[in-house]
């Protein structure tokens, strides 16, 4: 499997393959995370919490490099407004330019010999930095009243326990990974 996923990623047709399959768990996640809400009568606030399509959005650019990353950052919110309204129209925009971020981050990191936490933390903190400058654009230089300058620290505090999910979920898993294609290279060299 790890080998299939890594030569995926070199070619085009397998980076669209890649796009599409992350768009798709970035989409479904959430709307199971929000069934489970309206289930339990937290509503959206559990997906605010546990941040789910973000999981997808940074493992792409982790693991394919900054386009499919970026790719599927922009796109997975705009998927999942047309197709479920979520989320919501005034928080689409900022929330594209968030997940971009955290996908072209991630994605220029990917080839870079760093911990995968630490790559993980700094694409966090590129995307929360630029979904900050979007929204104080918005409100400072456009005016838009649809969006606050305290959703800015909201929206942090809110994602606390899903940022600490990504923490120890995606570093495992891009360990997981790695390990695969390490065991793949060197069966390869050996043959």
């Amino acid at each position: 499997m790890i080998q299939v996923m890594q030569k995926a990623k070199s070619t085009v047709k397998g980076k669209l393959l890649l796009i599409l399959c992350a768009v798709v768990g970035a989409v479904t996640l959430p709307q199971i995370v929000h069934m489970i809400g309206r289930a339990t009568g937290s509503g959206n606030a559990l997906g605010e919490l546990l941040l789910p399509m973000h999981f997808f959005v940074l493992l792409a650019g982790l693991f394919a490099g900054p386009a499919v990353g970026a790719v599927t950052g922009a796109l997975a919110p705009l998927v999942s407004y047309l197709l479920s309204g979520m989320p919501g129209e005034a928080t689409l925009p900022f929330m594209m330019i968030e997940l971009l971020g955290y996908g072209l981050v991630a994605g220029l990191l990917s080839e870079i010999r760093l911990n995968g936490f630490v790559k993980l933390l700094i694409a966090q903190i590129a995307g929360r930095a630029l979904r900050a400058v979007a929204v104080l654009l918005a409100v400072y230089a456009f005016d838009v009243q649809a969006v606050s300058v305290s959703s800015i620290w909201n929206m942090v505090r809110n994602g606390l326990l899903g940022i600490v999910l990504q923490w120890c979920i995606i570093p495992l898993l891009l360990f997981y990974i790695t390990r695969g294609e390490d065991n793949s290279e060197r069966n390869t060299h050996h043959v």
